[in-house]
């Protein structure tokens, strides 16, 4: 892609995004994700009232006498967002294709964390980590994640999202929040996305296109595998073959869904015809 044509881009993207940060979701981010980062402050003498889980049992001992301790809100929030640069991304039969939704959807996160003064970084992803920006605040910063979103050319097609979040547990220290952007495809992630989920505050958010729930009945078609380029031809007026394909993805959601709840990750999902800004907004309000 042309720079002049990278720029326009980036610039539409902005404009969009930007302003449903500031309009839209200035007061529901803070609501939303403020505050859930605690930090430790003192230690006290226990007062009637106080949560129990707060004692600190070492004080406690040591005095013989309950104390608990005391946090207070951080005042600085971590954000990264985990995208998904796979094969599978590049898929989409309505008006955008999925790596499209990916591309407002962080942008739209990233003005928002922005906005509130925090911190935002980036992991792309395939079966490997693609690449790495640290989390840093502006505006500047933010332009140029929005760039790499339109113009990278991961060097694998594949997924592996445990991967992804063994490299983020690693590479960030602080408790942050992490919104994993995907259309989780390949479900074996569950041990990682809990420990992630034990150190950082992790939202998944899957946006998949409608034709990945459904195979219309068009005749014989050749179908082909974004990630492995494997080709078939798939017979759709073939009724079975139809209900079975449906039915697969419906438990494919359902397992998908076990997981997450499994490892108390909130979790959305949104089509590439959907409209993201009901959903972001569903996922904040669950959150308040």
């Amino acid at each position: 892609m042309e720079t002049s044509e990278i720029i326009k881009k980036v610039r539409k993207i902005e404009i969009k995004t930007r302003g449903l940060s500031n309009h839209i979701f200035a007061g529901e981010y803070h609501s939303a994700f403020k505050g859930r980062g605690m930090t430790f402050s003192e230690v006290r003498e226990y007062q009637y009232g106080d949560d129990v889980r707060s004692v600190d049992w070492n004080v406690t001992a040591r005095f013989a006498h309950p104390y608990i301790k005391v946090f207070e809100e951080e005042r600085e929030l971590t954000v990264m967002l985990l995208i998904d640069v796979s094969g599978s991304r590049v898929f989409g039969t309505v008006s955008q294709y999925k790596m499209d939704i990916f591309t407002e959807v962080a942008a739209v996160l990233a003005f928002s964390t922005i906005h509130n003064n925090d911190k935002v970084g980036v992991i792309f992803f395939s079966d490997k980590i693609e690449k790495f920006i640290p989390p840093k605040k502006g505006r500047k910063h933010v332009l140029h994640i929005i760039r790499e979103m339109i113009d990278f050319k991961p060097e694998s097609k594949q997924t592996d999202i445990a991967e992804a979040l063994r490299y983020f547990t690693n590479a960030i220290k602080k408790r942050s929040t992490a919104f994993i952007i995907s259309d989780f495809i390949g479900h074996d992630f569950e041990k990682e996305l809990t420990i992630a989920n034990k150190k950082h505050d992790v939202v998944a958010l899957q946006v998949y296109d409608i034709r990945e729930t459904e195979i219309p009945d068009v005749g014989l078609i050749k179908l082909k595998d974004s990630e492995t380029e494997q080709r078939i031809w798939v017979d759709t007026s073939d009724k079975r073959l139809r209900l079975s394909y449906k039915h697969g993805w419906a438990q494919s959601q359902l397992e998908l869904q076990k997981t997450f709840t499994k490892s108390g990750v909130d979790f959305v999902s949104m089509s590439t015809s959907d409209d993201y800004v009901r959903t972001l907004i569903k996922l904040f309000k669950m959150r308040s």
